[in-house]
């Protein structure tokens, strides 16, 4: 599939993080365990994709790389910007005592990724681009998810739920450019996507552990609720997982309107630093 270049803008937050984060920022133990988790695993993860799209691009024959790069630089400059952020938002995490184990568990399997053919490390990108672009659906289209955030960090989780939405293609069509097919791609997402949740949910137990919420029954209603309830993140985001697997898909059909009406709408709480030429 041939798709044009997406123009993406590398934008700069202007949101607090150097203010202490309330321990439970997000309103109650579960959610705010829950999206810990998820920082932790951003700043390793995103340069692991940030690498994976300089090889793919430096794999490209001309011309094809030219009609890539400006989109490819847009995404790297996103991705970076995102890894920079949650990096502070994470040393607040550090400093209340939780502990990154799943950043270690990202570097090893980066290790496994060197002597690969790229195209594998574009499949677990464009695979973690889809579970990340779902996120950002779910958490756009439902405003309880962030239920109880002070603005800012509220604020932080919808501006990087939106880029990611915006990028969601990027990894997908030069995965596709250099040859790959369908039956990796399946493959990667189901060993990505089992990898992923295991991490999330191990993560998000040892938050729930060091934060001393683990023994209370409350905080596992919440998470029932949250996970699983009518509208529940599980609930409504299984569907759209699965849809990577359908014959034809391609990202560009999922609904990125909502994020881009956010980005328009807080133009000056990210205001451009550079766009895509």
């Amino acid at each position: 599939m041939n798709t044009p270049a997406i123009p993406l803008t590398v934008r700069r937050l202007k949101v607090d993080l150097d203010t202490p984060l309330p321990r439970h920022w997000c309103g109650d133990a579960f959610r705010t365990a829950f999206y810990n988790a998820l920082s932790m695993s951003f700043p390793a993860g995103e340069q692991l994709f940030i690498e994976s799209m300089r090889k793919g691009l430096a794999a490209l024959p001309e011309p094809q790389r030219a009609g890539f790069e400006a989109e490819v630089q847009g995404f790297i400059g996103q991705e970076a910007t995102h890894r920079r952020v949650h990096q502070r938002f994470n040393d607040h995490l550090l400093r209340q005592g939780l502990v990154n184990a799943w950043e270690a568990r990202i570097l090893s399997r980066r290790s496994l990724l060197e002597s690969l053919d790229v195209r594998n490390w574009l499949a677990v990108t464009a695979a973690t681009e889809h579970l990340t672009a779902v996120f950002a659906e779910y958490m756009l289209a439902h405003p309880h998810a962030l239920l109880g955030a002070e603005d800012r960090l509220r604020d932080m989780w919808l501006w990087h739920s939106s880029e990611e939405s915006e990028h969601r293609s990027t990894a997908f069509d030069l995965y596709l450019a250099l040859g790959g097919d369908e039956k990796r791609r399946h493959l990667v997402f189901k060993v990505s996507l089992r990898a992923f949740a295991i991490d999330l949910v191990r993560q998000t137990l040892s938050n729930l552990w060091r934060d001393g919420s683990w023994w209370r029954p409350g905080t596992w209603v919440q998470g029932a609720r949250f996970l699983f309830g009518r509208d529940g993140f599980i609930t409504r985001s299984r569907g759209p997982w699965q849809r990577y697997l359908a014959p034809g898909f391609h990202p560009s059909q999922g609904d990125g309107a909502p994020a881009a009406r956010w980005l328009a709408a807080h133009a000056d709480l990210a205001p451009p630093v550079r766009a895509a030429a």
